[in-house]
């Protein structure tokens, strides 16, 4: 979001479900940064699988939480897409490299405090764009 964020969460082992996504993201935190944040809240997420799950749904509405509608080929609209590519390249630039599941852990933990928050909201502030020329050319290729 513009002018912050929310602290990483690194899943323990195992695949993302829409019950561990609802349980581990949605509850102890969308519920409550909704919550604070009032009723203009959106949730942007995007079209995968554990994300559309039925329960997922259900647990929304029954929280009251809006979900931004998203095109299912644009994937690259989500500012947090290119928040979590700066992430990767910077994990190589480490020394010394993790070795360990642990030591990624730590290591992701510790790069997502140091990314820079201006280009966190530039790439939020330039999302109104990149919707705009979507729209414009009615979904077909954009240059964003």
């Amino acid at each position: 979001m513009l002018d912050g964020r929310t602290p990483l969460h690194v899943f323990e082992r195992g695949t993302l479900t829409g019950v561990r996504y609802r349980d581990e993201i949605l509850q102890p935190y969308v519920r409550l940064f909704r919550g604070a944040i009032g009723p203009e809240f959106i949730l942007m997420d995007d079209n995968s699988r554990p994300h559309r799950a039925l329960l997922v749904d259900e647990f929304l509405e029954s929280e009251d939480i809006r979900r931004m509608d998203w095109t299912a080929r644009s994937p690259d609209f989500n500012p947090i897409e290119h928040v979590w590519d700066a992430l990767g390249r910077a994990i190589p630039t480490r020394n010394p490299l993790p070795r360990t599941i642990q030591e990624m852990k730590t290591t992701l933990l510790k790069e997502w405090d140091q990314l820079p928050q201006e280009m966190i909201n530039c790439l939020v502030s330039n999302m109104k764009s990149c919707c705009k020329a979507c729209i414009s050319v009615r979904g077909d290729h954009t240059p964003y």
